[in-house]
């Protein structure tokens, strides 16, 4: 299979981004060009200094692979149909267990639907599926406001935050007087 240049949109840390990183599946390392390519190729790679790896939905994560990750440029998680959430365990248990800070992109069958709950998991980049309209993907990041659960992005329980949110509404009030 050849190489695969993309014209799915890109959205990066919640607003649209040039992709320069091309998808590619060969057991080779393309030249020259910065390539997302899978996990063993990365891993037996010499020079990584223009690839990144994508790694499949059902990947096991040992120590000897997450201690390479943590050297990748970004990371991306495929997601290879709409109803396969293995992604988002992948995508929280690198942030969260393993520490992972860098770019983690979602690839494969990307929808609007999902990309609120994506970000939730760690994921703050999107290769968005080409039928997709980045507008209401945009939007869609932004879609709730406030979230019962912890997650990546909002580690403190609801219940924290109002007692908090009280505590500084007292503060406030005694100010005043």
């Amino acid at each position: 299979m050849p190489e695969q240049t993309t014209q799915r949109p890109l959205i990066k840390d919640r607003q649209l981004a040039q992709d320069d990183w091309i998808r590619h599946d060969e057991e080779s390392v393309p030249a020259n060009t910065p390539a997302l390519v899978r996990l063993d190729v990365w891993l037996s790679a010499e020079d990584r200094s223009s690839i990144a790896p994508w790694l499949p939905s059902d990947t096991e994560l040992d120590g000897d692979t997450v201690a390479a990750l943590k050297e990748a440029p970004l990371i991306a998680v495929d997601f290879p149909k709409f109803t396969d959430g293995r992604g988002y365990s992948l995508a929280r248990v690198l942030r969260e267990r393993h520490g992972y800070t860098g770019e983690i992109r979602a690839v494969g069958d990307v929808l609007i639907d999902q990309l609120f709950w994506m970000s939730r998991c760690g994921i703050n980049a999107f290769s968005l599926r080409e039928d997709q309209i980045v507008e209401d993907a945009l939007n869609s990041l932004n879609i709730f406001s406030r979230h019962y659960q912890v997650s990546v992005d909002n580690p403190e329980p609801m219940f924290l935050r109002r007692q908090r949110e009280a505590r500084e509404a007292a503060k406030a009030e005694v100010a005043l007087a």
